[in-house]
């Protein structure tokens, strides 16, 4: 694990939110760090790539963000 201050905001963003989905049933499998952001010398915090789901998902996910 990087020792970037942007590095680990991001690594954690992206736990949050896995646990997020996760906690609505949902997994989207190519979520994770853009890694061309996260391997690049940039000041801001990398990217997060929430990648293809299926129509279901997508769904679910819709569905999810709705009820808040």
């Amino acid at each position: 694990m990087s020792d970037h201050v942007p590095d680990r905001e991001a690594i954690e963003a992206l736990t949050q939110l896995r646990a997020a989905l996760a906690a609505h049933g949902i997994t989207l499998p190519s979520l994770d760090l853009h890694l061309p952001s996260y391997a690049g010398s940039y000041r801001t915090p990398p990217l997060i790539s929430l990648g293809n789901c299926n129509t279901a998902t997508a769904q679910r996910l819709a569905a999810a963000l709705a009820d808040r």
